[in-house]
C-alpha cells in the first residue's frame, strides 16, 4: 500500500482528527486536524443545558463538515475512534454524514473502536492495516 490506493484513514476524537491520506505504510505521517475549541465560542445556554448535551454544537457541526472536505477526493474511508454515546465524535460524525454529507458517508467502508488516546500514529496505523487486511475482500 506504498501508492495512494484512494483508501483513507480517518482517527476522530472530540479535540481532534488525524488523517492518513498518503497511504498506510508503516511510517506514513498523518495530518492534524483540530477541532474548534470550546473557548473560543461564547454560548447563550444554560451550564446545565451544556453539560446534559441539550445545547447545539455549532463547533461539531463545522469540524464535521471539515472532515467531509479533508475526504473529498478518497475512494473509501475507514474510520477509527472511541468514547461511548455521546461522547464517541466517530459516531457523532457518521450520523452527521449520513444526514448532511451522504457523499463523504458513502466512502466510509469500515469503523473500528480503540483507546486512541492510549495509541500512537503506528499502533492506529497498524489497527488500520489489520482491519483492511481482514476486510478488504469484503469491500472490494
Amino acid at each position: 500500500m506504498s501508492e495512494s490506493t484512494g483508501l483513507i484513514a480517518l482517527a476522530v476524537t472530540r479535540d481532534e482528527a488525524r488523517i492518513w491520506d498518503a497511504g498506510l505504510d508503516a511510517g506514513t505521517k498523518p495530518t492534524t486536524v483540530r477541532a474548534p475549541s470550546d473557548m473560543q465560542r461564547h454560548h447563550h445556554i444554560r451550564e446545565a443545558q451544556h453539560h446534559h448535551m441539550h445545547d447545539t454544537d455549532h463547533a461539531d457541526v463545522a469540524f464535521f463538515e471539515g472532515l467531509a472536505d479533508a475526504t473529498r477526493d478518497a475512494r473509501e474511508v475507514i474510520l477509527v475512534g472511541h468514547g461511548r454515546g455521546k461522547a464517541n465524535a466517530m459516531l457523532r460524525m457518521i450520523q452527521y454524514w449520513e444526514r448532511k454529507r451522504p457523499d463523504a458517508a458513502g466512502k466510509v467502508i469500515g469503523a473500528i473502536d480503540s483507546n486512541l488516546d492510549a495509541l500512537s500514529d503506528a499502533e492506529i496505523l497498524a489497527l488500520v492495516r489489520e482491519w483492511w487486511d481482514e476486510h478488504r475482500e469484503f469491500v472490494a
